[in-house]
């Protein structure tokens, strides 16, 4: 992982403020490219490029909404001012909400009409579309609008961040599900349509992480495993949470054209075995 070099790269995190993205940024950082920022926070962008800085990297905050195109269009324009136009773009922006959530793991017809459960039935639209714009949009929108630089270049790399939800559907959330299958199947279809250009188009998968983040989700006050941590367990034949670390050598390994220069098209699971189980 020490051994790539980005030098003189430009790369561009959507999301880069978030746990996930915080580290991304920085290993991007560290094996030499110029880093952009983007996220709905300022400060917390802003927070991650300071610490980057503070290492002798080069990084920028910027406050970007990117399901907006006029937002997105903006950042490239003051990226490109400040550090030349993107080669490496990880668009890790993406979530969850629980408008878009059900109740219960199964229907029970018992409670089918229970106006304290709100099964599948219920869900509401809007926040379906919320939760597929935050994950697909935020995709698709960068990619077209700093793809546009990238297809020009010798030499560029998108990498999308998917889900293990994409490949095996977690009970009580089929927005955030379909809309990271939505991700996987996008990665390969860009891949192909930007295949003779300089552009490769790869994504990670990653698996359960412990993050400060959902930390609440994954343990109890007690800092037991949840009911539903301990299915998450027992189907990862490695027997634990992942660390958000534990992605990077993954994203450094897509960014580094010497690394992986003939691949394309692919989404990597990192994940402890999750998506390798049967569960017999």
């Amino acid at each position: 992982m020490n051994n790539t070099d980005l030098s003189g790269k430009t790369a561009v995190v959507t999301g880069g403020g978030g746990v996930i993205g915080s580290h991304f940024c920085k290993a991007l950082a560290g094996a030499g490219a110029k880093v952009a920022i983007l996220g709905r926070t300022l400060e917390n962008c802003e927070a991650v490029a300071e610490e980057i800085r503070k290492d002798g990297g080069e990084a920028v905050g910027i406050s970007c909404d990117v399901t907006d195109k006029t937002s997105v269009e903006a950042a490239r324009s003051e990226i490109s001012e400040k550090f030349g136009t993107c080669d490496i773009l990880v668009n890790g922006a993406g979530g969850n909400n629980p408008s878009a959530s059900t109740d219960d793991e199964y229907l029970d017809t018992d409670k089918i009409d229970d106006s304290n459960v709100k099964d599948f039935f219920e869900l509401d639209t809007d926040g379906i579309d919320f939760v597929f714009k935050l994950n697909f949009l935020d995709t698709l929108i960068p990619s077209q609008i700093f793809g546009r630089d990238m297809a020009l270049k010798e030499h560029a790399t998108v990498i999308n961040i998917s889900s293990m939800n994409a490949y095996t559907p977690l009970t009580k959330i089929p927005a955030y599900s379909g809309a990271k299958s939505s991700v996987t199947n996008f990665t390969q279809w860009l891949s192909v349509y930007l295949s003779k250009t300089g552009v490769r188009v790869n994504g990670i998968a990653p698996g359960f992480l412990a993050t400060k983040q959902n930390k609440d989700l994954l343990f109890d006050g007690d800092g037991n495993l949840t009911d539903r941590s301990h299915k998450i367990i027992s189907a990862t034949p490695m027997g634990r949470f992942g660390e958000p670390e534990e992605l990077l050598g993954t994203l450094l390994y897509l960014a580094d054209h010497k690394a992986s220069g003939f691949v394309t098209g692919i989404t990597i699971p990192v994940d402890g075995g999750f998506s390798a189980y049967s569960g017999v």
